[in-house]
């Protein structure tokens, strides 16, 4: 392999994750898509998205915008909560001592960032009232207490003692005669009384939410004007059954006081935020505890919007490449013109072929460009390069999250049979009530399923709203060159039934007929269910092109 150019090998050098990077790295290569806009509100809000959407990155720098401003960012990993048998193992111990440790953790990472944030703030360091709200919160999460049995148990004992003695001598000279007695006695008594008393049981973290809420409400009246920020990061990473106790304890604690703004970030699929404990609701009720959420996933489809997609991803490239630059002092990447699209790629299209390809994720579009870069070597990224990058990214990457999901699996394979191979499309639609189906859950999760578009409706389907799903790009770039090659993204017929493609700005009321491009999952599961076909191995559309749903 011949050696990079300079432009090349930056692009393998741009950090893949937010983490990887120093906190003004993070500000300086953050390009907003429109969502700071949108978050930077004191609302408590879950900002939603995909792995590789930039949660974490618009978390950061969202910290950063706020501590300019005079507040108090306190940015919480939560994969850094807690030890991995504490949490994750239901045999440990109950689940109410497992979230306790959780919030115990939790408070104690506050505590220290509070302190962080002290050392870095003078006004903060000579408020002794401040100081004191800080440590009083400290006393309110370590309590602990003993659950179990006391046995007591009560001894006496007394001692009495005697002792006595008699001698006598005598002793004859010439001169004189002497004789000598002695008596002695003596008599001692003790008594002595011992009480004991042995704790047998399990020592228990014991949390009162009353006064953790009075230490915060006490520590946010300190600070005048400024506010605190908590955004916690990775909330999907703390165990599902615990999730619900997390957000018991942010209503109760958090969530009501004036000063305090929550920020979450999150894998919506995998979130859980409410839940029924012996008939009692605990959590956070979205929509009323939260007002707000924001997806991630809805603003940089392709499909969506060309050209803010495009505009957004050569503003990650560049701002990513001039922080490269001047880290390395690489004079020959600093002169890199303004378009990053001359400088890198052979020209418009394969630019665009990249933006496509990451069908919405700037983790995967870091990944793919690395891959194409290190393919071309001296030259620049075609969209061969960019098709080939992207297939070893879907199978190398994206499939091989899927190999403990079989039934997932198997349903993209249909999918992609049906679609792709039987209506040379990419793309295709689900009633809304459907989207929540687990298994496209789990498939959209592992971002080899893509949502372009929400809400879509048509005249011949009154009453009813469908959402628009599209299959990776690397699910269908080996069929480019084929006779099942995507005529299109969305499958219309007219009212003769006459097959035609259209992009993804369909008229919200088209009289075009849609029945044909609906996915019916009924169908699956039926044909699965009754049949049980092996659908790995199908590899050919059904001789009739018959309606996908």
């Amino acid at each position: 392999m011949s050696a990079l150019s300079p432009l090349n090998r930056a692009f393998n050098q741009i950090p893949k994750r937010a983490e990887k990077q120093e906190s003004p790295q993070l500000h300086e290569t953050f390009v907003d898509s429109g969502v700071v806009d949108v978050i930077n509100t004191v609302d408590h809000q879950v900002i939603y998205g995909r792995r590789g959407t930039g949660k974490t990155h618009a978390l950061s720098y969202l910290g950063s915008e706020v501590a300019a401003n005079g507040d108090l960012a306190l940015y919480i990993d939560l994969r850094t909560i807690g030890s991995a048998n504490g949490l994750f193992d239901p045999q440990s111990a109950p689940i109410t001592e497992r979230a306790a440790r959780l919030l115990v953790d939790l408070l104690g990472q506050l505590h220290e960032s509070l302190l962080n944030a002290v050392l870095e703030d003078d006004s903060l360091m000579e408020d002794g009232r401040f100081v004191e709200k800080a440590d009083q919160l400290i006393a309110a999460i370590t309590s602990v207490r003993v659950l179990g049995e006391v046995e007591q148990t009560a001894e006496a004992e007394n001692k009495t003692g005697v002792r006595s003695g008699r001698s006598l001598e005598a002793r004859l000279t010439p001169q004189d005669v002497r004789v000598s007695g002695k008596i002695s006695s003596d008599a001692s008594s003790e008594d002595r009384g011992l009480h004991r008393e042995t704790r047998k049981g399990t020592e228990q973290i014991s949390l009162n939410f009353s006064d953790v809420a009075k230490a915060l409400r006490e520590l946010g009246g300190t600070l005048s004007s400024r506010r605190v920020w908590i955004l916690l990061d990775e909330w999907s990473s703390v165990p599902r059954d615990l999730q619900p106790y997390l957000a018991q304890f942010l209503t109760r604690c958090v969530l009501p006081v004036h000063k305090f703004t929550v920020k979450i970030a999150a894998i919506e699929q995998q979130s859980n935020f409410r839940t029924q404990v012996d008939g009692v609701t605990i959590g956070i009720e979205l929509g009323a505890d939260m007002g707000a959420h924001v997806n991630l996933d809805d603003f940089l489809v392709f499909e969506g919007n060309e050209e803010r997609a495009r505009s957004f991803f050569q503003g990650l490239f560049v701002k990513h490449l001039h922080s490269i630059a001047a880290d390395t002092s690489n004079s020959a990447l600093a002169q890199i013109p303004g378009s990053l699209v001359s400088a890198g790629f052979t020209d418009k299209r394969a630019f665009d072929e990249l933006v496509r390809a990451a069908e919405g994720v700037p983790r995967d579009a870091l990944y793919i460009a690395a891959k194409a870069a290190m393919k071309a070597g001296q030259g620049k990224i075609s969209v061969p390069l960019v098709r080939d990058a992207t297939h070893g990214w879907y199978h190398g990457d994206k499939m091989t999250g899927l190999t403990s999901l079989v039934e997932a699996r198997r349903l993209l394979e249909w999918i992609i049979t049906e679609v792709i191979r039987g209506k040379r499309a990419r793309a295709f639609l689900v009633n809304s009530a459907d989207s929540r189906d687990d298994l496209l859950l789990a498939l959209f999760d592992a971002r080899v399923l893509h949502i372009l578009r929400r809400g879509y409706s048509a005249q011949d389907h009154p009453g009813e709203r469908f959402d628009i799903w599209g299959i990776d790009y690397g699910a269908y770039v080996d069929l480019v060159q084929t006779q099942s090659a995507p005529a299109g993204v969305l499958p219309i017929f007219d009212e003769e039934g006459v097959e035609a493609y259209a992009d993804i700005d369909v008229p919200m009321q088209d009289h075009r007929a849609i029945r044909r491009a609906i996915l019916d999952l009924q169908l699956f599961y039926g044909v699965e269910g009754e049949q049980g076909p092996d659908l790995g191995q199908q590899t050919e559309a059904p001789a009739e092109a018959e309606p996908v749903g």
